[in-house]
């Protein structure tokens, strides 16, 4: 018996690889120099796609694969994937939550202090020579007791707060309504009335066509030369020109930033700033994680075609 033909759009780490290649037959969309042409020789019996949050899969692709019956998502974002798209023609849509919520909300609080204590500056001035030829660091700031800010009070957002509140931080939240499971954190409708209490604002919502650029001048500006922003979310929350913007005037004190627009090709405008923390799209990124991610999309596709309920259905 053949086995069912997926489309792959983006490389897996050898684990997984391994697992995918075993059970199906994959084709390696991300390898193709002419994509469009690659569809139409490979389409035609292509019943799944494997993909990347970040790479998703958009209409063009998905009508070009007219057998096409389940989409898994390596990743918990799956606003690259178009869903109106799939809806229209019965497509099922995986993605993977739960299983790398802590590790980004870890990195989200890591990036916090990294920035906030200097401590990227701090290993260059040991390593350069400085401390031995200039004295001491710079003075930087304190992170415990601080006013703390998270916009998108979901499963990563809780998280953060959380690891926030060993910190004696003083926490509130914005999201579409006020958390039972959040008694004692303190809901900010407006992001804006947010930010404006906070030194620290957390951007940690789903991404969709109504978040985008959610955060833009208003909030950044809210926030302030005091503020740090950190975003562990998508990029398209933030408005980038107007955060780039405020951190060249220094109207927004620092940023903390594991997404961008257009990554890894990232505007060069963040490449001269030393108030901003850059990070490359990393907040999952650990063995325990990525192992977990790539068996939900492999359990998911499995599930689908053995006529088993999905594990972890979008749509």
């Amino acid at each position: 018996m053949s086995k069912i033909e997926i489309l792959q759009v983006g490389p897996y780490p050898v684990w997984d690889e391994e697992r995918l290649n075993a059970n199906f037959t994959m084709h390696r969309y991300f390898e193709a120099t002419e994509k469009a042409d690659f569809l139409r020789k490979k389409g035609s019996e292509i019943r799944g796609i494997a993909t990347r949050g970040e790479l998703g899969a958009n209409r063009a692709m998905i009508e070009a694969l007219p057998k096409l019956e389940v989409i898994s998502v390596y990743g918990v974002g799956y606003d690259a994937v178009d869903l109106a798209a799939a809806r229209e023609r019965g497509i099922r849509v995986t993605n993977t939550p739960d299983v790398l919520t802590k590790d980004v909300a870890d990195l989200g609080v890591a990036m916090m202090l990294a920035q906030a204590r200097g401590m990227i500056g701090g290993e260059s001035w040991v390593r350069s020579g400085d401390w031995a030829k200039k004295g001491l660091y710079p003075l930087k700031s304190r992170v415990h007791g601080k006013r703390a800010g998270v916009l998108g009070l979901g499963r990563i957002g809780f998280e953060v707060a959380k690891r926030l509140a060993g910190f004696d931080m003083d926490i509130a939240y914005s999201d579409v309504s006020a958390k039972d499971y959040a008694p004692d954190w303190a809901f900010v409708a407006d992001p804006v009335d947010l930010a404006a209490r906070s030194d620290f604002l957390f951007v940690t919502l789903a991404a969709s066509a109504e978040t985008r650029h959610i955060v833009g001048q208003k909030v950044i500006e809210a926030l302030g030369p005091e503020g740090m922003l950190i975003n562990i979310s998508r990029a398209s929350n933030i408005d980038e020109a107007a955060l780039l913007d405020a951190l060249e005037s220094k109207a927004l004190g620092a940023a903390a930033l594991d997404v961008f627009d257009g990554e890894p090709n990232l505007n060069a405008r963040f490449l001269a700033l030393d108030n901003v923390l850059l990070q490359p799209h990393m907040a999952s990124g650990t063995f325990e994680t990525r192992k977990a991610m790539g068996a939900l999309v492999f359990d998911n596709l499995s599930a689908h075609f053995e006529g088993r309920p999905l594990l972890t259905p979008v749509l």
